[in-house]
């Protein structure tokens, strides 16, 4: 158990007790003293064996994971502690509100733990690298508050034959011989190995310079491209095996997918009404009198055809005009050749460029998804001329259901050319789970509220 682990606990022990309290004053639920210690017991038990306080989460979105399989296992797990006749209406009304309670107050208590306490429990990281990865990795570092890493420096292994282009700041670089003085000097507990390229010889030359000099040593393997398939590593007598675990079955994640589209659909209707008229009045202000929506025909899953519903965001007689200007300008027809879009496209109407913006114009997908035509996450909806295009992905992307966000939309949207979306699709579908499913919404909103990558 970490150090912040510890202290999470303590704060989340006192907020127990405290809710119970509250509960009782109210008269929501009345759980005596034997049962409120047991429900307590129980409820740490849960976020221990689940991980919550043990300090290995690096992103947000693996705490999120822990925090609803720590709730959600101790929500059920109590009804088998208690029998049946144990429970009232009363107590199973108080005790749903207690878990809310529980898993919104463990979510802040993460997050802010993290956030006010960094000082006192970060990592000082030695980052041994120069080249992109080692800047790739850093940029993570800063950006995640979930690690805890704090990069103090880097090391540059020319003298190992390991030349890099040097993309990090040089006043943060030092060479092999500085190690021993900069990692008593800057108190360094965790080194991160970011240069894949390493010969065997090397990195345990590495492992032996810095191993009972610092805590924590952790290097980022040889991988080439983008791995597509699921992966697992696992322990075989001592040797490290990737297995693919694709083909398990996974029959509950399945149902929680279809769940989550419809209560995403139920939502994506209620906001697309306001949303609607707000597009109407726009169009009408600036004499665009033409439809609000239009449909197109887009490959489903299996490549069976369907029609996506999407506000209407260019000009009417849009492909006419893409036709004229393709013709008159060789770079226009080139740029749309490769990525299937323009990046300045004269096109747009004003309400279509802040729907698009804001990634609002898919809003209208949601009648898909209740349809069960689409996902709330999936593969992008390609169209039918992009079949052939498509190539060798296209049996992977349509495997599984379109979604209105996915893999490249979160990872760039219009930054990632017409290639590489297809190389995001297919890890899409051979990584697919539950979680992963999670982990793109949280992207994407970020995205939304950011308005990064915006086409």
């Amino acid at each position: 158990m970490s150090k912040i682990g510890r202290l999470k606990i303590f704060i989340e022990f006192v907020f127990f007790w405290l809710l119970i309290q509250f509960l009782q004053a109210m008269n929501i639920a009345r759980f005596d003293d034997e049962i409120a210690i047991k429900l307590c017991a129980l409820y740490f038990l849960m976020q221990i064996l689940i991980g919550r306080y043990q300090g290995k989460v690096l992103l947000m979105y693996d705490e999120i994971r822990l925090l609803v399989l720590s709730h959600v296992g101790f929500f059920f797990a109590s009804f088998l502690v208690f029998p049946f006749y144990f429970w009232s209406f009363r107590k199973l009304y108080g005790f749903v509100f207690l878990t809310i309670f529980l898993f919104v107050f463990a979510g802040f208590n993460s997050r802010y733990t993290h956030k006010w306490f960094r000082k006192k429990y970060k990592h000082n990281t030695l980052i041994v690298g120069v080249g992109h990865t080692a800047a790739q990795l850093a940029f993570v570092c800063r950006g995640n508050s979930y690690s805890l890493l704090d990069v103090q420096g880097f090391v540059n292994c020319k003298s190992y034959g390991i030349h890099q282009e040097q993309v990090v700041s040089k006043k943060k670089t030092i060479g092999l011989e500085e190690v021993d003085s900069f990692i008593e000097s800057h108190h360094i507990d965790t080194v991160l190995i970011a240069i894949p390229e390493l010969k065997q010889k090397n990195l345990n030359s590495l492992f032996e310079l810095f191993k009972n000099k610092v805590n924590v040593i952790k290097y980022l393997p040889q991988v080439n491209g983008l791995v597509t398939f699921d992966t697992k590593v696992e322990d075989f007598d001592g040797i490290l095996m990737i297995s693919n675990s694709r083909g398990v079955n996974q029959i509950g994640s399945y149902i929680l997918k279809r769940l989550m589209d419809i209560c995403a659909g139920l939502c994506g209707i209620l906001i697309l009404i306001p949303l609607t008229v707000f597009v109407f009045v726009k169009n009408r202000k600036e004499g665009d009198k033409g439809p609000i929506f239009f449909t197109q025909n887009r490959i489903g899953k299996n490549g069976k055809e369907f029609k996506m519903y999407k506000y209407r965001t260019m000009v009417l007689g849009a492909d006419k005009i893409l036709e004229d200007l393709m013709e008159k300008d060789p770079a226009i027809r080139e740029e749309y050749t490769k990525n299937k879009k323009l990046a300045n496209d004269p096109r747009i109407t004003s309400a279509g460029k802040f729907l698009r913006e804001k990634s609002l114009d898919e809003f209208p997908q949601f009648i898909n998804v209740l349809l069960g035509q689409m996902s709330l996450i999936g593969p992008r909806p390609y169209l039918p001329r992009e079949k052939e295009d498509m190539g060798q992905y296209y049996d992977d992307v349509v495997a599984c259901k379109p979604g209105i966000t996915g893999m490249w939309q979160s990872h760039g949207r219009s930054d990632v050319d017409f290639e590489h979306r297809l190389v995001l699709d297919e890890y899409y579908y051979r990584n697919w789970s539950f979680w992963l499913d999670v982990t793109l919404l949280f992207k994407t909103v970020k995205q939304v509220l950011y308005g990064r990558g915006a086409v």
